[in-house]
Formats: C-alpha cells, structure tokens, sequence
C-alpha cells in the first residue's frame, strides 16, 4: 500500500510515555491474558505439504502450564537457564511461556548450531535444562558439558526416538504433568531471555533481557508495522525465533497483541515466501533485506504472479538500500520500513511510513520512547552530518528509563560496562543524521576501512552493486595493497541466467563508478556461490576479510 505523505513524528515523539508496571510476565501478557477465547488462534503452521494446523492461545497456555509443572519437578528453579533448541513451531512458543511463567530464563539457540556452537551457550550459561527438537538431538548430545542435567525432546508427530537417561518425551512428559499452575510473580526487572550475540565481530556473548524488554520494544514494532494490530492483521516472517529478529520482533509482540502469526520450517526460498505470504493473507512481516533480494530477483513484478494482501514490511539485519525500497513500494505496494536495533537495545530506529515520510537509503528515526544520537570516539554528541556511533541512551526525552535495554552481559561486567559512555549505550553501527533526525547507516565501526587515504564504508557500495541486474548480493571488503593501504574488493553473488566474465567484471566496475565516487568502485570482483552468512541472515564481512588478509601475507 502506497501511504501519503503525512508527518506526525515530533508529536508523536513528543507526547509518548512509557507505561512499564513493576511487576510484569510476558507469559501473561502474550498467552494467558487471551487464553479466555478458546476460538482466538495464536500459531498457523503450514507443514509445507498442504496441511495447516490452527493452534490456539488456549492450548498454548494449558501446555505451558503442563511444561512449567514439568519443569519444576525435574528441579528448575527461579532464575534458572533454559536452553530451547526448537524451530517455528507450537512447542517453541509453549517452551517460551513455560520458562517465563517459572520465572526462570531462556535461552533460544538456532537448530543451525553445530557442537561446538552449542556447548559454548550451555557451558558459558550453566544451562540446566535443554528443550529439542528430535532432529538436532545429535548435535546436542555432542555439545553436553556437566551443567545440563535433564534434556526434554520435542519428535515429530507419531515418532518415538530411542532415549538415553536423563531424556525425556515431550508428550510423555506433558501427560503425566497437572495443568494448573501458578505462575512466578516476577518483576518488570527480573531476567526472562538470555540471547547471544551473533558473534559477527568475536565471540558471542551472552545478553541478558528482563521482561519489560518487551514493552520497550512495542513502540517501534507498532510504527514499523504501520499501527498493528488491526482486526484482520496475520504476521508471518522467516526469522528464526531463536533470534531477538524471530523472538522480539516477531514471535512475541504477534502473541502480546493477541493476534495469530504463521509458522513454518525448512530453509528460505523465495518461491515459498510468496506461497506463504498469499496462502494465508499475510498482512504484517519482518523480512530481512537478503531475503527481499531474492524475493525481487525471483519475481521482479510479484502482484502479477500473486494474489497478496501485505499491508507493512518492516525490513532490518543490514541496510535496504534504495534499491529495494524502490522495489517494495513500486512492485510490492507497500513502502518498507526500516528498523534499526540490536540484542542489547532492540527495536529503537526506524520508519513508520504511515505516520511520517520514509526516506529512501535511510534507516529511519528514533522511535517514539527512545533518545537516540550520534557519537564520537570520545562519546560526545556530534552535529548533523557527521559520522560516528549510534548510540542509545538510558533516558527518553522526559527523563523516564527505557525499558528495551538489557541488563548486561552475562559473566561477563567488563563488556558491559565497555558498552556505555555514561547513560549512552554504544551499538558499534556507524551512522550520519540529518537536521531532521533521519540516520543514514555507515556499517559496523569494524566494517570500515580506508583505501589510498579515502574512509570507504561497505553499505552503499553493495546498495549500488545490488541495483545491478546481473548481481543477486555482494559484500565489500578491504583487501590488503602495499601502495594504497587496502584496495576495495566485491564477492557478487550472480542472479539465475548470467555467468561471470571479464566484461562482466568492467561492467559491475563502470556501473559504481558512474553513480558513487571514483575511489568508491571496486577494484577487484571476485564471483562466489554464496556469501557466508550468520544464521541471522547477516553478511559475515569478517571472514572475507580475514580470509583476504591471509592471501596477503601469504604473498
């Protein structure tokens, strides 16, 4: 839907106030509050094979009750890690409500994960509990340590996999379990989530979210999702609910609203996106822009293909760039909204095109709620025009906390404290805003480079490549040059039908040149298959640059 252009933002910004409740339980504020309706659907999973099941709030607070009964007499206590291994499906967000409802805490690690990836979350959080998804069972019991004491494993419907001891039968579990409980009356404060970070730039760490996270986060997911809920509103989007992307802009405000999202498993491909999007009237998404790519490289005009009922599309991960938002207002009809935020301070920037005007290439302004700037080096504020760190503060505007931030890293103080300037939390994303408050994103701090004395930031780069037909993505790194410091070098991921070539490469070369500076245009294409990726659907620039520097000082 085209939205005219209308701006509301200094008001709204200007009178929002935060309602955050001392004592708050996402469980009852996403499951139990609705549960009343046994007719309001909470998940749709589509199977992929033409079956579709209609899961209720009912059946998920009555299993989550089941689950936290469970749970306690296997010895979870208060405060306690859990650590959920599940895919979308219904059992991932009873698992969610469950632990909540205890008071404990969860930590949702990707099925992607491999041993190693798995042992480091449940050694370094002392996890006591795992939940699985019989599939990935293997990889789990590989990952073990001697915190772990019981494991729960989620099959597939109708199978009975072999258990050793200390794991348990879902279902079996369930059925031996009473289905009254009385849920923990925690805090606003108290933990509810740990998340580890993506680890794009080291290793991952552990970040710890309360409960009234999720209320810092409704702003923003409001506005980005042009004023959701309305009454016939279904959210779908592919993100990973292991994922603050997947948990805490997807999964849990579709539930804390009431509303049903749709579920399904298996790897993105654009051709069941829109089979998604137009089987089950999708109004409300979250697609990250990788898969929007696809999305327009697959269908350039999708409303002739098919039949969509989208009325918002909140994009985040990495920047959209104007070519895809050119794209979705033009061949989708609905202008993207970009979002800005990370784990530690979710949810803070974007877009929100029905209340004021989105502005191509910009990820958009500070959300209703949230104070947010652009500092130096020494964690002062700079003037438009200038490029430093997003930041976030601790305080909106009237001097009431924000409740999105985390509580800090798990074990580990020093990182959290090398986190903030002050009451400023620093993002490592690089950014310039203009007079009006719109950021305009520069990459991670770690993403930039300097080619012969020039400050190259990879983003508009790859925007420019991308707006190319021949290329489906690319990613823009520094490779190593003894006269020039570094050269800037493109990995291009070709779309179906072209095949890579010398005329080709001074093609992609003359196509940057003529629309970004000279210094600007890569010198050096190299084609690849893929480009390696964190299971979050972000760009991993380090291992091109690394895997660069290596060749370098092997020569």
């Amino acid at each position: 839907m085209r939205i005219a252009a209308r701006d509301d933002y200094d008001e709204l910004h200007g009178t929002f106030r935060w309602l955050v409740p001392e004592r708050f339980n996402i469980a009852q504020a996403c499951c139990e509050r609705w549960a009343g309706n046994a007719r309001r659907t909470a998940i749709v999973v589509d199977h992929g094979d033409g079956r579709i099941e209609r899961v209720g709030y009912r059946r998920l607070h009555e299993q989550a009750n089941r689950l936290a009964n469970a749970l306690a007499a296997l010895g979870v206590r208060r405060g306690d890690r859990i650590a959920v291994v599940l895919p979308q499906r219904p059992e991932t967000a009873v698992a969610h409500m469950a632990i909540y409802r205890l008071g404990a805490v969860a930590m949702p690690l990707s099925i992607l994960f491999g041993p190693d990836a798995l042992r480091f979350r449940l050694d370094d959080s002392a996890t006591v509990v795992a939940i699985v998804d019989a599939e990935y069972l293997d990889n789990l019991r590989a990952a073990l340590g001697e915190s772990v004491r019981h494991v729960v494993v989620v099959p597939a419907p109708g199978e009975r996999p072999a258990l050793r001891a200390d794991e348990h039968d879902w279902s079996e579990l369930l059925a031996r379990a009473r289905e009254r409980f009385v849920g923990a009356d925690t805090l606003a404060t108290d933990p509810a989530v740990l998340i580890y970070t993506s680890g794009t730039t080291g290793a991952p760490k552990g970040a710890l979210i309360p409960h009234r996270a999720l209320i810092g986060n409704l702003s923003g997911f409001v506005a980005s999702q042009n004023w959701y809920p309305r009454p016939r509103d279904v959210f779908w989007s592919p993100a990973d609910w292991a994922w603050t992307g997947g948990l805490m802009d997807a999964l849990l405000p579709a539930l804390y609203f009431g509303h049903p999202i749709v579920a399904q498993r298996g790897r993105f491909s654009p051709e069941r996106a829109f089979e998604l999007l137009g089987r089950h009237r999708v109004t409300n998404t979250f697609l990250f822009p990788t898969a929007l790519k696809m999305m327009m490289k697959h269908a350039p005009e999708p409303r002739s293909r098919h039949r969509l009922a989208l009325r918002a599309i909140m994009s985040a991960g990495e920047a959209v760039g104007e070519t895809l938002f050119d794209w979705c207002r033009d061949a989708l009809g609905v202008t993207v909204n970009e979002m800005f935020g990370q784990t530690e301070v979710n949810y803070v920037v974007g877009n929100s095109a029905q209340r004021w005007p989105a502005r191509p290439g910009s990820i958009g302004r500070a959300y209703p709620g949230h104070r947010v700037a652009i500092l130096d080096d020494d964690g002062r504020e700079l003037p438009p025009g200038q490029l430093g760190e997003i930041a976030v503060n601790r305080f909106d505007r009237h001097g009431d906390p924000d409740p999105v931030f985390f509580l800090g890293y798990w074990g580990n103080e020093a990182a959290t404290r090398a986190k903030f300037s002050g009451d400023w939390c620093r993002t490592g994303d690089l950014a310039t805003a203009d007079p009006d408050g719109y950021l305009w994103y520069g990459g991670r701090a770690d993403d930039m480079f300097k080619a012969a004395g020039y400050r190259i930031g990879p983003s508009e780069i790859e925007s420019c490549l991308v707006r190319h037909p021949a290329v489906a993505n690319a990613a823009v790194v520094p490779k190593p040059d003894a006269e020039r410091g570094n050269l800037v070098k493109a990995f291009v991921v070709l779309a179906p039908g072209h095949a890579a070539s010398p005329a080709l490469v001074e093609q992609l070369q003359q196509h940057v040149r003529g629309k970004l500076a000279p210094y600007e245009y890569p010198k050096e294409i190299e084609f690849i298959a893929e480009l390696p990726m964190t299971t979050t659907g972000k760009v991993q620039r380090r291992v091109l640059r690394e895997r660069e520097q290596a060749a370098g000082e092997r020569q």
